[in-house]
């Protein structure tokens, strides 16, 4: 060979060496990378439990919650009278009528809800919980000892099934918070990932990783080669602590303890769940039901009505009547305007109509003035604004303020309240005024527009027991020359005509917690407006609503969310869709004291019935 051919070759060995130390060196370079990508997610920390804002208030290692009590004695049966019927033992679709307690006894979700906190959830068919810092994620590990009544174990198939079924044949909340999901992955038989859709500014939803943990895990065995989306009462398997022994159809069920629940060492679980039996019962209306309570049919009642709180309990030995006070949100209930009528699209008239309800008289007069006045959309809470806007919720407000009225920074939105009867002729007074000025006319005795159109309507009723609090609204519109009549139909019609916005005035409630989120749109958005069987029942159409509602689960903070809250209630308040009724501010509970006892912490929301448990003389009944 000669220098010519042995310098090419030496000169085309270093090339190959030089190219395989640099595929060496890249492939090293990949592999670190994939390494520290995969040890990135590994890193990700695993939690028993997960707040909406914040840190949640029990740590890795608690062993109970503190409203519970660990050392209840377990035993013993819980009977319980509702009123109405059932048709169904599928409580995830929107048709038939489901039986009470098939959510709570038979069927769990990955996640339990803590009671004493705005809104926190521990581990329960999931062990832990992964969530990166952006939330844009969130990776379920499932409990391995986690099984079925039927003794098959929870998988990750049975999440990913629950999943599919309830977004694409679930009720319409499963179905909207679902679909928000864009991406889910089996990361092995125990462990599930699911990634959410981000918003077009790059967000996600914040409230989603507690959502899907408190998605109703089904069992995939039993419901696979079943036609989901209809009524059934047939006996389902479920992974609670209880099964369905007995089933009366329309009449009464009963939920029997599992001896081989596996939930039983679950910290969420301890002190709860402490009957052998739970039997309910079905009446057909509210007052045979409190005879046969006050007859010891069954064990514990809440009442809602203070009429009969105060006099149809007989003072009877043994019945403990406790009003136990609590800290959540009050239902905002009241008489509703539908907008979507021409005659209530004034703003003013819907203002004026405000000093037209005499809430002193009628809670002196028909409820032995037990009741606070409402006079916001999340009454009995620190969610409730203020009496003007102040500190975040006032620079909220700020950025909306080409779109509000100015009046809403300066004075408050809350109704007016008559202390006497000569206050509430002035405020008749007020409202006249009101509606003279922006041009109605009172003639003969009958109030109209200003396109001289009598101001009449209907006031559409389900419940017989409102009609005392309509009629005399009625009577005090009659003083300003407003003709109104009530109509009180049956429950399906109600429903329908509901579910169609075909009233002019009606009455109806609206449920918030502590933590309000995504729910805000189906109540107040513009497009939940038109969208028949939504929340919005007075069609509200106003893009600052819309803007406080979106921005209300999108809060990172809890300081945030508060602040968006006081600031959507003030803009609603302000709005004057509905004429606010009242609330009690506690639960009124009577019980056999000496079938029942509970415990003597109150947790944030109230009681939990799921806390107590058997006095001594009912622990022998089965």
């Amino acid at each position: 060979m000669n220098n010519l051919e042995s310098n090419g070759m030496s000169r085309l060995k270093l090339v190959v060496i030089f190219l395989l130390v640099f595929i060496s060196e890249v492939l090293c370079a990949l592999s670190a990378c994939a390494a520290d990508s995969e040890l990135k997610n590994q890193s990700l920390a695993s939690h028993t439990g997960i707040a909406m804002h914040g840190a949640p208030k029990y740590d890795d290692g608690y062993t109970h919650f503190g409203y519970a009590n660990p050392d209840a004695p377990k035993g013993g049966t819980l009977r319980l009278g509702v009123t109405g019927t059932f048709d169904s033992t599928n409580p995830f679709i929107i048709r038939g009528q489901p039986a009470l307690g098939l959510g709570v006894y038979l069927y769990e979700t990955l996640m339990a809800r803590s009671w004493d906190e705005p809104f926190s959830l521990y581990g329960l068919i999931a062990e832990s919980v992964e969530v990166p810092d952006d939330r844009t994620s969130v990776t379920f590990n499932l409990r391995r000892e986690a099984h079925w009544s039927d003794g098959i174990p929870i998988t990750a198939d049975d999440i990913l099934f629950s999943f599919v079924t309830l977004r694409d044949q679930g009720r319409p909340n499963h179905r909207t918070y679902y679909k928000k999901v864009e991406k889910t992955e089996k990361l092995d038989n125990y462990r599930v990932k699911f990634t959410f859709t981000r918003n077009t500014d790059g967000s996600v939803d914040r409230e989603m990783p507690l959502i899907m943990g408190l998605m109703p895990i089904l069992p995939q065995h039993d419901w696979q080669n079943r036609n989901f989306n209809e009524t059934s009462l047939r006996i389902p398997i479920g992974s609670g602590p209880y099964t369905i022994s007995k089933l009366d159809p329309g009449r009464s069920i009963t939920y029997q303890r599992d001896p081989h629940y596996w939930g039983n060492l679950v910290p969420a679980q301890q002190g709860l769940y402490n009957f052998d039996a739970i039997k309910i019962d079905y009446y057909r209306d509210d007052s045979i039901a409190l005879q046969a309570f006050k007859a010891g049919a069954f064990d514990l009642r809440r009442e809602s009505d203070p009429n009969r709180w105060i006099t149809a309990y007989d003072h009877k030995e043994n019945i403990k009547m406790e009003r136990l006070p609590h800290h959540r949100p009050e239902p905002i209930s009241g008489f509703i305007f539908n907008t979507r009528r021409s005659l209530f699209v004034d703003p003013v008239l819907r203002a004026a109509l405000q000093y037209t309800f005499d809430f002193n008289w009628i809670n002196r007069s028909l409820f032995h003035g037990q009741y606070h006045r409402t006079i916001s959309f999340f009454p009995n809470s620190e969610l409730a604004a203020p009496s003007l806007p102040e500190g975040k919720e006032r620079d909220i407000l700020e950025s909306y303020r080409t779109l509000l009225p100015d009046s809403i920074f300066t004075a408050p939105v809350t109704p007016p309240v008559a202390e006497n009867e000569a206050a509430f002729r002035d405020n008749l007074l007020n409202a006249s005024a009101m509606l003279r000025k922006a041009g109605y006319v009172l003639h003969n005795d009958q109030l109209y527009t200003p396109t001289h159109t009598a101001v009449s309507f209907e006031v559409l009723l389900s419940d017989p027991t409102e009609e005392k609090v309509a009629l005399e609204w009625v009577r005090a519109l009659k003083r300003v020359g407003i003709t109104a009549t009530v109509h009180t139909v049956d429950g399906a019609q109600y429903q329908e005509r509901l579910t169609e916005f075909n009233f002019d005035v009606t009455t109806g409630k609206w449920i918030n917690t502590l933590s309000p989120g995504n729910e805000q749109i189906y109540f107040w958005g513009s497009a939940a407006a038109d969208q028949k069987g939504s929340r919005n029942y007075p069609g509200i159409k106003d893009p600052v609503v819309d803007a406080l509602a979106r921005a209300i689960p999108a809060a990172s903070t809890r300081e945030d969310l508060v602040a968006t809250t006081h600031a959507l209630d003030r803009v609603l308040m302000s709005g004057h869709y509905i004429i606010p009724f009242y609330y009690l501010g506690a639960d009124q509970i009577a019980y056999w004291s000496n079938r029942l006892q509970r415990p003597d912490a109150m947790p944030l929301y109230g009681t939990v019935q799921e806390s107590w448990w058997a006095a001594a003389q009912n622990k022998d009944q089965k």
